[in-house]
């Protein structure tokens, strides 16, 4: 008991002090708590001072940024202001300018009006008089105002005619005097310079034999032999009284040469028979086509062509057996693109374009397409096939003026063309037609009123005509003549140029008696 006792006055007494300790704590924690409540109010008073004082501080700055802005704004508005009065003040003063020019304004219409008034009433009595002077004019002239009218302009016409042939006279002198000169120098020198031969070269058309038993064995028993060579070469071979020559017959000349050159073999041979005749005939043109092509080659060489189409070359060795009036067609295309060159190089112009177009400029003439189409526009679609340059084609088709020329290279291949055929000798020209010629040259200029007479000489080179005195002036003499030129240029066709002279004389006859 008395040990329970003990504990219990023990645990009673660790529960004082227990308590004790708590209250003693609690008093400790109360006077920390004020302690820390009373330094959390001074410091949020301070706190709250520090904020009053920075409020303030920024209200003052805003207050004076507020007040700077205002004050500029007033300012802006004062300047705004004074720029509106004076604007008001300019517009014031330009309304008391307008109304001022609008004032007199009005005084110069009714000024106008005054002298509109004054100039209808003038323009009135000048319509009235004028109407008088017409009358009395007309009763002087004895005719009408429209009559007097078409007699002034056609007096104004005549004049203007007059004046107008005089000045193409004087103009086309001048033209004579400058560029004639320049043209006839260039194409003197080129014909100087480019030497040919006068004589004419043509393709073989008789054949020599040593004895008329040669000829027997041509002909063969019945006459199969000569059939066979007929039939194999397509040339009539003529047979006739003509001593030591048997007559070949073909329009194509290369026909006539293969048959030629068989005959040579096979009389060389001795061995005549339808046989051998085809077997030599097949040779010979394999022979002659091999000709043609090294010929038409060589032509190239010695005129320095390059990059020809071989059916090109080919048709330039053809040209070897082909004539045109006489003229051997290969000659004169040679010739003609030397003519060319040397034109061109005097010109300042593609001497190789030069001569290439016009050794092709008669390649129409050898070609078996087409043979209804002229020679010149055949020779440009062949140029165009085989790939040649645009201008070498229309120097081709334009070198008879069958198409517009578009190139400087077109006219130097029509004169060359001209000057080769032209030359003395180069050409053959039947008695019939050359005489035709000239007939119709003088009656296309003795169609003309006015004409009395013309003569057609020199060849046909020149036409003189005669016209009356009385019925052709002189400035009417020069027009005819470019009319006649003209007209010849247009409905003729002739070698070289033609000169047209046109005479005129006056003659005064009396009689003594």
């Amino acid at each position: 008991m008395n040990i329970i006792a003990i504990i219990i006055g023990f645990v009673a007494g660790a529960a004082v002090a227990l308590a004790l300790s708590i209250l003693i704590r609690k008093s400790i924690l109360k006077g920390k708590r004020d302690e820390i409540l009373e330094k959390a109010e001074i410091e949020g008073e301070k706190i709250k001072n520090d904020k009053i004082l920075q409020a303030k501080e920024k209200f003052l700055t805003l207050k004076g940024e507020h007040e700077q802005f205002v004050n500029e704004k007033n300012a802006q508005i004062r300047e705004a202001e004074s720029r509106v009065k004076q604007k008001e003040n300019q517009l014031n003063q330009q309304n008391a300018e307008l109304q001022k020019k609008n004032k007199d304004i009005e005084n110069i219409k009714s000024s106008l009006k005054g002298q509109q008034d004054a100039l209808a009433r003038k323009a009135e009595e000048y319509e009235k008089m004028k109407g008088d002077i017409v009358r009395q004019l007309e009763t002087v002239a004895g005719m009408s105002a429209a009559e007097a009218k078409n007699v002034l302009m056609e007096n104004m016409k005549a004049e203007a005619r007059t004046e107008a042939q005089a000045y193409i006279n004087d103009t086309m002198d001048e033209a004579r005097l400058n560029a004639a000169k320049e043209a006839k120098r260039i194409v003197i020198n080129t014909i100087q310079r480019t030497a040919t031969e006068t004589a004419i070269e043509n393709a073989v058309t008789t054949f020599p034999i040593d004895s008329d038993e040669i000829k027997g064995r041509i002909i063969g028993r019945e006459g199969r032999n000569i059939r066979a060579l007929e039939a194999a070469t397509g040339v009539e071979i003529v047979v006739d009284d003509t001593p030591d020559a048997i007559l070949l017959s073909a329009f194509d000349p290369v026909r006539r040469e293969v048959a030629r050159l068989a005959l040579h073999q096979l009389v060389i041979d001795g061995r005549i028979h339808p046989a051998r005749i085809e077997e030599v005939v097949t040779k010979v043109q394999k022979q002659l086509e091999d000709e043609i092509l090294e010929t038409g080659k060589r032509t190239c060489i010695d005129l320095g062509i390059h990059g020809l189409s071989m059916e090109l070359v080919r048709m330039i060795g053809r040209m070897k057996y082909r004539s045109s009036y006489g003229q051997n067609l290969l000659q004169h295309s040679r010739e003609v693109a030397n003519i060319c060159a040397i034109m061109a190089s005097e010109l300042g112009l593609n001497v190789k374009m030069a001569k290439r177009a016009g050794l092709l400029h008669d390649i129409g003439k050898v070609s078996e397409e087409d043979p209804e189409l002229p020679h010149a526009i055949l020779g440009m679609k062949l140029a165009e096939q085989y790939k040649e340059k645009p201008e070498i084609c229309n120097a081709i088709g334009a070198h008879h003026e069958e198409i517009e020329m578009t190139s400087l290279i077109a006219p130097i291949v029509l004169v060359g063309d001209a000057i080769s055929g032209a030359r003395p000798g180069a050409r053959r020209e039947v008695i019939e037609s050359y005489i035709k010629r000239l007939k119709g040259m003088e009656d296309l200029a003795a169609a003309y009123p006015g004409v009395t007479k013309s003569y057609a000489i020199q060849a046909g080179r020149e036409l003189r005509v005669i016209v009356g005195a009385e019925q052709v002036s002189d400035d009417q003499a020069a027009g005819l003549s470019a009319e006649i030129a003209k007209k010849i240029q247009d409905e003729m066709t002739y070698p070289g140029q033609v000169k047209i002279t046109v005479i005129r004389e006056t003659r005064s006859v009396a009689y003594a008696k």
